[in-house]
């Protein structure tokens, strides 16, 4: 009944994969790609530790491309929307969050790509 089946005898023994843990960069991709209704690509994100007297974190820099007319709208909404957005980060404040380039193109087709900032404090 069972000819030509073979048993994985290693595989009771083989632990389960480990999700990866999300980290604060992690979530501000996230939540921008949101604000971006989904419609932008991440091309490259960095970040460099900040720290005042009594605040402490990171200041973000995420570079998006928006390719397409679809997404060349999405890009519009976002550089509107970004300074004024509300983002829901456990345990994490967006002290500043701003537009600091934007390269348009229409030729061969609509593209846009943007440069923000986000300064993220940790919320005590």
């Amino acid at each position: 009944m069972l000819e030509g089946f073979k048993f994985d005898e290693d595989r009771e023994k083989k632990a389960p994969a480990r999700r990866a843990r999300r980290n604060d960069s992690d979530r501000l991709r996230d939540a921008l790609l949101a604000l971006s209704d989904h419609r932008g690509q991440v091309l490259d994100h960095s970040e460099k530790s900040w720290a005042s007297v009594t605040f402490s974190g990171a200041r973000h820099t995420v570079t998006m491309l928006f390719a397409g007319a679809e997404a060349a709208a999405a890009a519009e909404f976002f550089i509107a929307a970004l300074p004024e957005h509300e983002f829901t980060i456990p345990r994490r404040l967006v002290a500043d969050a701003t537009i600091c380039e934007v390269e348009h193109r229409m030729v061969p087709s609509p593209r846009m790509v943007v440069r923000c900032e986000i300064l993220l404090l940790v919320e005590d």
